[in-house]
């Protein structure tokens, strides 16, 4: 598959001197309710209006989108505004539909992209359409099954593509409703650099007090753009009241954001930028030399335990180490859940060498 400057040009024929924005409603609910909030952002940084006609929801019994009749709003809204229309699809009927009422942009949500027939059933709707297409990540952290989405639609012929980051379902509770898990999202950057990257920190956060926050961070990333949820009254939104914003909040989220250089020419600068990197540089070769050297001694405990049968795992000892290492990684300034994904990756690593002693014949 290659991503070519192509797949971004209805990105670059925007004519944008700022980042995309995508704002709308979490769910369409009233025709009224549409209109209202589409005038609202009319003349704003928005350029594409989003609202969910059909939810996704994770129990029976909650409100699951108004279906059709929100798609003619939704045209209503475009006719009035000028702005594009987004909504999410996940099948070849909501595709169907998309199409006859001439929606601009299609996402395809995480529930769905985790669902490879499912993708691939809304690739074959969408063949070789001059439609926006966006896909979001999974639901679970799989680099590989947001790619192979991506790779469905590409083979489809479909050449306006983008990809949306939602953040990720983690078992363990984080502040984030879903993690950020950003390396994921680098990781597709680099892969596909033509590829257009918009972060979505309403799903993201869950929260609206942190939805600047998150958005600065993209924005620091070099992503592409943004989709927000917005509501002119979002604690009475039928969906997702929490992480919602009202039109005039996001407004003051474009005012707050800083727009970063990707470099900077000065001489200085740059020598001083290639000083510190030569350090981290050091630091990251002795670091592995440490980690190696930790495996070495995991190997000489594994021979221990073998020796006298006892099991890998030690549960005390390792309630142990990780308590210690949380007060010592706080008292140099880092964060606890990042000592936790250090160290458990470290203990995963220490029992696979462990194993590998223990089972040797």
């Amino acid at each position: 598959m290659e991503i070519t400057k192509e797949h971004k040009q209805w990105l670059v024929d925007l004519k944008l001197n700022h980042p995309l924005v995508i704002a709308g409603p979490c769910s369409a609910e009233t025709e009224e309710q549409v209109l209202k909030i589409a005038h609202e952002l009319k003349n704003s940084d928005v350029s594409i209006f989003r609202a969910g006609i059909w939810k996704p929801r994770t129990r029976p019994g909650g409100f699951e989108g108004v279906g059709e009749i929100g798609l003619k709003w939704l045209q209503k809204a475009k006719a009035e505004t000028g702005l594009l229309m987004a909504i999410e699809v996940a099948n070849a009927n909501h595709v169907k539909l998309a199409l006859q009422y001439d929606i601009d942009v299609l996402w395809i949500g995480a529930r769905t992209t985790v669902n490879p027939f499912a993708v691939q059933e809304i690739a074959d709707a969408l063949k070789n359409t001059d439609k926006i297409v966006l896909i979001k990540n999974p639901v679970n952290p799989d680099l590989s099954l947001w790619i192979g989405g991506l790779e469905r639609l590409y083979q489809a012929g479909i050449k306006n593509l983008g990809v949306i980051h939602r953040g990720f379902s983690t078992y363990e509770k984080t502040k984030y409703r879903n993690n950020p898990e950003w390396q994921i999202a680098i990781d597709m950057q680099n892969r596909f650099p033509n590829l257009p990257l918009i972060c979505d920190p309403s799903h993201i956060t869950g929260k609206r007090d942190m939805i600047q926050e998150v958005a600065q961070q993209a924005l620091d990333l070099n992503y592409d753009g943004l989709i927000i949820e917005t509501h002119f009254d979002p604690d009475n939104a039928w969906s997702d009241a929490a992480q919602q914003v009202t039109p005039a909040a996001l407004k003051q989220i474009f005012v707050d954001l800083k727009m970063r250089k990707e470099t900077d020419e000065n001489a200085e600068w740059n020598k001083e930028m290639a000083l510190q990197r030569a350090y981290i540089d050091e630091l990251d070769t002795k670091l592995i030399e440490i980690l190696g050297k930790r495996m070495k001694l995991a190997e000489k405990i594994g021979q221990l335990k073998k020796e006298k049968n006892v099991a890998i795992l030690q549960n005390k000892r390792w309630n142990e180490i990780l308590g210690r290492m949380i007060v010592d990684g706080e008292n140099k300034g880092l964060n606890e859940e990042f000592v936790l994904k250090i160290y458990k990756a470290i203990h995963q690593e220490s029992i696979a060498h462990q194993e590998k002693i223990m089972n040797k014949i």
